[in-house]
């Protein structure tokens, strides 16, 4: 089978490698499609002190090829998004009974569970109420889905902020109530103006980097949450913590390890999605060839104008 391993910085090689094993409870899965994850791409560059050759993808979904001699619950032909820690940018899979879930009729080009569970469970552990007025800080792919979730959990206003004109504009689109480009809007005077002055209940830091970190504590009301769902790589980052300390926030990691959590979120996350309460359409916008994965990378690192997510197509059953 083809398989894309990382060897160097910023350098895929498509490598031949044997089709995995299957033990008595797991399943062969044909990869149709991975989505191109922002926490690898600080392995591609180089940044991360990635340990090379390596083989990156956790975003799988495909079509069940085989079966172990102990699953019942799946059938040959039946399509699934996957838990998988790595490998997911090969043509087969080798996983779990358990870590499958079926897709349905949703196109396995948009299917991406383990982003969806990640959303999920984020805005799930902030404990958004009704009539809550949140704050989310970033527009990207994540961002979109937080805010979405957030939206469908009954918060009485949602506002997004972002540097990007396009993100800000789908921002809009997905129903947000109110933008903040915070190039040339002070997001504190915004937030406070909206609020009466009090600062949003809940705030999420969706970008990963330090600025959001900076001034999240002037937007949100004391005893509120900050709900830390960007993925923080790279260089340790700077709190304002006796702020943070005084003005008693709820610090939510939103961040899992524990499988259980992960595959409890991606079956919900395919619920909502094949229910039409969420839509990943509009928020998978580049599609790549395994044999083109540098340049899936090299597009995300970029990030040109309408950029959300890539996704790299592998073999016929990406078609799907």
């Amino acid at each position: 089978m083809k398989k894309a391993l990382l060897t160097g910085e910023r350098r895929f090689e498509i490598v031949d490698a044997p089709v995995p094993d299957v033990g008595p409870d797991e399943v062969l899965v044909r990869v149709a499609a991975c989505g191109v994850c922002a926490s690898e791409l600080d392995m591609w560059s180089g940044v991360a002190g990635a340990t090379f050759p390596m083989a990156p993808g956790h975003e799988a979904t495909g079509t069940v090829e085989a079966l172990g001699s102990e699953v019942v619950g799946l059938r040959v032909g039946e399509a699934v998004a996957v838990w998988v820690t790595t490998g997911g940018f090969g043509e087969f899979v080798a996983v779990k009974e358990a870590y499958c879930h079926p897709v349905g009729d949703i196109p396995l080009t948009l299917a991406l569970g383990e982003p969806v569970a990640c959303a999920v469970n984020a805005v799930d552990l902030a404990r958004v109420r009704l009539g809550d007025e949140v704050l989310v800080v970033g527009g990207g792919f994540m961002g979109n889905l937080v805010q979405e979730l957030v939206a469908l959990s009954g918060a009485s206003r949602v506002i997004v902020a972002d540097t990007r004109q396009d993100a800000l504009e789908r921002a809009r689109t997905l129903g947000a109530d109110r933008v903040v480009d915070v190039t040339r809007e002070p997001i504190v005077d915004v937030v406070s103006d909206l609020t009466g002055g009090k600062g949003v209940d809940i705030s999420f830091e969706v970008t990963g980097v330090q600025q959001p970190l900076s001034w999240l504590g002037d937007v949100t009301r004391m005893s509120g949450k900050i709900a830390i769902a960007g993925y923080h790589q790279g260089p340790p980052r700077s709190l304002p913590l006796a702020q943070w300390n005084y003005m008693a926030f709820d610090i939510v990691n939103c961040h899992f390890r524990e499988v259980s959590v992960i595959n409890e979120g991606i079956a919900r996350g395919m619920r909502l999605l094949s229910s039409g309460r969420l839509s990943m359409e509009p928020l998978v916008t580049h599609f790549f060839d395994l044999e083109d994965i540098d340049k899936a990378f090299q597009t995300l690192e970029d990030k040109p104008e309408g950029f959300v997510k890539a996704n790299v197509l592998i073999g016929a059953a990406g078609e799907r």
